[in-house]
């Protein structure tokens, strides 16, 4: 049977009343501040709307003192809301005013121009405000129309879906398709980490969902890794690798290395998800036309082309919940197919880590 990379070479084309049952001596009751945790700082929002029925006019927690504050538009309430363990703030709006004014935004997105970026309730301000990229006349004029009080902000750019690139999944170059390996981070930079016989095309590349970036290092042969930079904002790295029709995606939790023997798998556009075991460390594969690749690993899952720079990565674990694994290499080629089985190598993920200072991606 006949090595070779796995890259194809198709051109391919996201109540008033009720506020007194909060009463107790100040010294029994703790203060409502950020240390009080996510569960308590619900509860008491949550009871404090209730009682204050009309008069509850949002909830908050100080940007400097940590401190729950409530705001009401009765200022005879504010007592009963210190005496829960929060500071009270008198208020011209109630929530259910500033809900209403919002509503009539929601009901007038026929015509909304592209520079409206959204519209929220400001609690803290009492005010409803609507964001416009840049300031622009027919946002501010579309804001101004709808006849209710509002702020304009501006904001430098609109936001757009986010989509994720998952290892195993697609990635598209001009002249060939492979599949995505790892994602990891340098500081503030994040990367898409393949084959390096595949980042060898260079230029813009593309996931499933978008352009991610352009192809940042490559290394082939000798090697066979390469880095594609993320440009687009709109993309997320997040440390999974996609199992396909076999289940969930699993989680990278590391990148402790499977001895030979011991059972491993692997993601690719082509064939998905597949399994094996380690056949051999640190081996020299020979393409042909000089192409030499030496300390790959020898396994017996099956691959095909377009599976290159794929996940390879520990069996999953056991049991429910989130399947976690350790991060083993990217494909790089073989022999045989999955209909007949056959031999492939992987490039070991922690060689390119280490020449790029890069670490995998985290939740």
């Amino acid at each position: 049977m006949i090595r070779r990379p796995l890259r194809t070479l198709t051109v391919l084309i996201g109540a008033a009343a009720a506020v007194t049952a909060f009463a107790a001596p100040a010294s029994a009751v703790p203060a409502l501040n950020e240390a009080a945790g996510p569960a308590t700082l619900a509860a008491a929002q949550q009871k404090l709307g209730t009682s204050l029925g009309a008069a509850f006019a949002g909830s908050w927690l100080d940007a400097t003192t940590g401190d729950l504050v409530v705001g009401t538009t009765d200022a005879s309430h504010s007592a009963g809301i210190r005496a829960a363990g929060a500071v009270p703030k008198v208020m011209r709006r109630s929530a259910a005013e500033l809900k209403k004014i919002q509503s009539i935004l929601d009901n007038r997105t026929a015509g909304l121009p592209g520079s409206v970026a959204g519209w929220y309730v400001d609690a803290p301000s009492n005010e409803v405000v609507v964001s416009v990229v840049g300031g622009d006349p027919a946002g501010r004029a579309w804001a101004a129309s709808a006849g209710v009080p509002v702020r304009v902000e501006q904001v430098k750019s609109a936001p757009r879906p986010l989509w994720s690139v998952v290892g195993g999944q697609g990635l598209y170059f001009d002249g060939g398709a492979c599949s995505v390996g790892f994602t990891a981070y340098d500081d503030d930079d994040h990367y898409v980490i393949t084959a390096g016989h595949c980042t060898e095309l260079g230029g813009t590349v593309r996931g499933v969902d978008g352009t991610i970036g352009r192809v940042a290092r490559s290394s082939f042969p000798g090697n066979d890794y390469g880095t594609v930079e993320v440009t687009h904002s709109d993309v997320s790295t997040p440390p999974r690798v996609d199992r396909y029709e076999d289940g969930t995606d699993v989680r990278i939790e590391g990148a402790d290395v499977v001895g030979v023997g011991g059972r491993i798998c692997r993601s690719g556009i082509t064939t998905h998800w597949q399994c094996g075991r380690v056949e051999a460390l640190d081996q020299t594969v020979n393409y042909g036309n000089g192409n030499v690749v030496r300390g790959l690993t020898q396994t017996d899952a099956c691959a095909e082309p377009g599976d290159s720079g794929g996940s390879f990565v520990s069996r999953p674990s056991s049991g429910s919940g989130t399947k976690l694994v350790q991060a083993q290499g990217m494909t790089s080629g073989g022999s045989g197919d999955c209909d007949e089985g056959g031999t492939t190598f992987f490039q070991p993920v922690k060689e390119v880590l280490n020449r790029y200072g890069l670490t995998l991606e985290k939740d």
